[in-house]
């Protein structure tokens, strides 16, 4: 347990310092030796410069730097062949790394879910109020949308997993701290380095095409949304969220949102509408109402996710091209 100045300390580090919660985070995941060397792990710093710096024993660090790897609290980099290592940057990274620790105490967890519902709804609008623009995306259903609309790439989800050098899936690391969420929760897919990292960790296990593919149609039955990375070139992780705990929908209400819509809304055809109301209960968004026994889609609200469609029983539902003008990943 770390001393709490120096978990106050790595909590400023990270952008947190006015945080009450991030230091106790800090205080029980690390000792005052350990804080003391992730403090110095920036920049990143290999074995012997963290040992000049530390007064510590290079055999001790290399101990203390495997030690913190596998607890997500230090990352690796090898640009330039010499191995360096680097503490974790930011309260998103650190809470997708810790949480999934093998063993990890649930006081832990709860610490963080006190967080996430408390403090992360206004910490995370002031990360988007210096972004550019939204980190995620959704990506939509893709057999949902109507067929002379053309999918590019990095919109469509299967297209991203073919492309992948190498995958891996984890636990959700949101579904895990909320401890509760009915949803399933190894579903959580990584893509190329941040698959390495997973793999390499214990924290993730490796997959194919073909498996991932399933999951992904699995993740579609059970409602679950499609969530990359707002670029053009995927390759970091495809989330496939649920309503209840996923941090991307926490801040959605300001002018900048953590998640950007697919270029796609959903659509009625009232010849086929039977007004059964499915789709009211399958959106995360309260994007679709039912009228006089026909729904309704809220344009504004709608992200283009297409999880509305799969529960159709007359397939009235499809998505539509709605935004292509104004859709541009970074």
């Amino acid at each position: 347990m770390a001393d709490m100045n120096l978990s106050k300390q790595l909590a400023a580090a990270i952008g947190a310092g006015e945080s009450p919660l991030i230091p106790k985070i800090f205080e029980a995941l690390v000792d005052d030796d350990e804080a003391k060397v992730m403090l110095l792990a920036q920049p990143p710093a290999t074995i012997e410069e963290l040992a000049q710096k530390s007064g510590l024993s290079p055999d001790k660090i290399e101990a203390m730097m495997d030690s913190l790897f596998h607890r997500g609290m230090i990352f690796k980099a090898t640009k330039g062949g010499d191995k360096k290592f680097y503490r974790v940057k930011t309260v998103p990274q650190m809470h997708d790394s810790t949480s999934l620790t093998p063993g990890i105490a649930r006081s832990v967890l709860d610490l963080w879910k006190v967080y996430m519902e408390k403090e992360w709804p206004e910490y995370g609008q002031k990360i988007m109020d210096l972004m550019p623009g939204p980190i995620m995306r959704v990506v939509p259903v893709n057999e949902s949308v109507e067929p002379e609309s053309r999918i590019l790439a990095y919109e469509d989800v299967v297209k991203i997993v073919e492309g992948a050098k190498t995958l891996s899936v984890t636990k959700c690391s949101c579904r895990v701290i909320d401890g509760a969420c009915k949803k399933p929760l190894e579903v959580c897919m990584q893509v190329d380095r941040a698959a390495e990292y997973n793999i390499d960790r214990g924290t993730g296990r490796a997959l194919t095409k073909t498996e991932a593919i399933e999951m992904l149609k699995m993740c579609r039955e059970e409602g679950l949304v499609h969530v990359v990375d707002n670029r053009q070139v995927v390759g970091h992780v495809i989330c496939n969220c649920c309503k209840d705990c996923c941090l991307n929908w926490a801040v959605m209400k300001g002018s900048k949102k953590w998640v950007a819509p697919s270029r796609f809304a959903a659509v009625v055809d009232p010849d086929l509408c039977s007004g059964c109301e499915v789709c009211v209960d399958r959106c995360f968004f309260d994007a679709l109402a039912v009228n006089d026994d026909l729904a309704a889609v809220d344009s504004e609200k709608c992200l283009g996710c297409g999880v509305c469609t799969v529960v159709c029983p007359t397939e009235a539902l499809k998505l539509k091209d709605v935004r292509a003008d104004d859709f541009v990943p970074v």
